[in-house]
């Protein structure tokens, strides 16, 4: 039940109380944007309009570019890129607040869950990846004993960072971190709907000190981006976000031969065996299914249970969606809040509306807005049980509160109805059995498995397979993405 819905958000979290001065970060200097078009925005809590956001000029894409291309970082020392990336990750310290008021504000994130993950996420990643480059080198022997034999990892040159909304600190870190410290300079373009986050982010790099140019912000929707990627002068693109817009950034890149990270959509399944602590089970799956709203690209949102304990397990999902609340961003608490806008609201409606017409079963939620609610994009935290592999909502991504169920009897069936989807993100395994827990998880077409709630190793790879993307990010793995690999034979390293 969500209380004093008509309640004015716009207050909260937002240093201008809604009217943002929307600015570049360009060279090393604040800008305003010049282009001609004007991004709309709503509060996802009231609906309530917000001033909208003009767009970076054509040309200014292509300044960012060049004062990128101009910024000499590429020829920065391990010393210098260490020691930007430590200040960086302090003045984010300084900001956390700020920073979580502002996700709170900006995506309708709850605030507490705002404050503990998604502000607190960035900073373990920056955090996992200053760990490892001080375990690792950029100039290594290709084997021991071999000195003249080497590997070397070198920049690979201007970056293009697009970033989504759904984790607008997070997922920008994860980018300007691993770019930074792998001597990369970079363009950054957020998400329109992430854009005051990403603000809040550049004025972090500015006291932080990093040197004019070696980092952009640049604002605006698709067009925007599509001018970035098209500019000859970027070597790398790293794109978190739709599969769509992931494939269209693809083929722009090829053009070039540019290298592509993606990391896109997912559809993820969580296989529940009947020899698990079934209740611990499906609490979590309920929960991290739900968690930011149900809008995490590895949301464990479709739960394949064994036969045996399929009719406990529906009982236990519909109790644990029933007991989740909704409320505003604002308040306290470990409530979940609103998809970020009318067309998500919209597709999550689409997507439940679907299941029913299709023959799911709804144990929890439904349709429309969640109870007691009249504005604001709040959707009714969903269950839909006896899910089939025709059903769209098995297959496609919903991006909301919504866990569909599908039993199966086998071991081998339940590898077969997690592996028949087009993404290959995530995977999570609930068994007490450890042979079965690995064999499983060899066999499922992931990038990452999850064994009975145990999370991913600080400075883990994050990424996926087919339809949800290529390369990885976090730790090593991200900054590696940002260089390239040349061998020399010869003569050993000098310094």
């Amino acid at each position: 039940m969500l209380e004093d819905v008509t309640q004015d958000s716009a207050s909260s979290g937002d240093p201008a109380n809604g009217t943002p001065e929307f600015r570049l970060f360009i060279g090393g200097a604040w800008v305003a944007p010049e282009g001609t078009a004007e991004i709309a925005r709503v509060d996802p809590a009231t609906e309530a309009p917000r001033s909208a956001m003009r767009t970076a000029s054509i040309a200014q894409v292509a300044g960012a570019v060049h004062a990128a291309t101009a910024s000499g970082w590429e020829q920065s020392s391990r010393a210098d890129r260490r020691a930007v990336a430590v200040r960086l990750r302090d003045t984010i310290k300084k900001r956390h607040a700020a920073f979580a008021q502002t996700i709170s504000h900006e995506i309708a994130a709850p605030i507490d869950f705002a404050t503990r993950g998604q502000v607190s996420a960035a900073l373990d990643h920056l955090a996992a990846m200053l760990a490892a480059f001080d375990a690792a080198t950029d100039d290594a022997p290709v084997a021991p004993g071999r000195p003249a034999d080497r590997v070397r990892y070198d920049p690979a040159g201007v970056a293009a960072l697009i970033t989504p909304w759904n984790w607008p600190l997070n997922q920008v870190v994860l980018k300007v971190g691993a770019a930074l410290l792998a001597g990369c300079p970079m363009v950054l373009k957020p998400s329109e709907l992430g854009s005051e986050t990403a603000m809040l982010f550049a004025q972090c790099v500015a006291d932080a000190g990093v040197p004019a140019g070696a980092f952009n912000l640049i604002l605006g929707g698709a067009e925007t981006g599509a001018a970035l990627v098209a500019d000859p002068r970027v070597a790398v693109v790293s794109f978190t976000g739709s599969t769509r817009a992931g494939q269209a950034i693809a083929a722009a890149a090829a053009v070039g031969f540019r290298r592509t990270i993606l990391e896109m959509g997912g559809k993820s399944p969580n296989l529940v065996f009947a020899d698990c602590a079934l209740g611990t089970a499906i609490a979590q799956g309920v929960a991290h299914c739900f968690r930011n709203n149900g809008q995490s690209c590895n949301a464990a949102s479709r739960m394949l249970v064994e036969r045996a304990v399929y009719d406990d397990a529906v009982a236990l999902a519909a109790e644990a969606a029933q007991g989740v609340s909704v409320g505003l961003p604002s308040a306290p608490g470990d409530h979940i809040g609103p998809q970020v806008s009318a067309a998500q609201f919209a597709h999550v409606q689409r997507m439940i509306e679907s299941g029913l017409r299709d023959g799911a079963r709804v144990v929890a939620g439904g349709p429309g807005r969640a109870d007691g609610v009249e504005r604001g994009f709040y959707t009714r935290p969903t269950v839909l049980a006896d899910v089939t592999p025709d059903m769209a909502v098995f297959c496609d991504e919903i991006f909301g509160p919504v866990l569909t169920m599908t039993p199966f009897d086998t071991e081998a069936e339940a590898v077969a109805l997690a592996n028949a989807s087009p993404y290959g993100l995530a995977g999570y395994i609930q068994t007490g059995d450890e042979a079965r827990a690995d064999r499983v998880a060899q066999a499922l077409r992931v990038g990452m498995v999850q064994i009975n709630g145990q999370s991913r190793a600080p400075g883990a790879p994050f990424g996926g397979v087919k339809a949800s993307g290529m390369g990885r990010e976090a730790g090593l793995w991200g900054i590696r993405a940002f260089q390239d690999v040349k061998s020399i034979s010869g003569v050993a390293a000098h310094a």
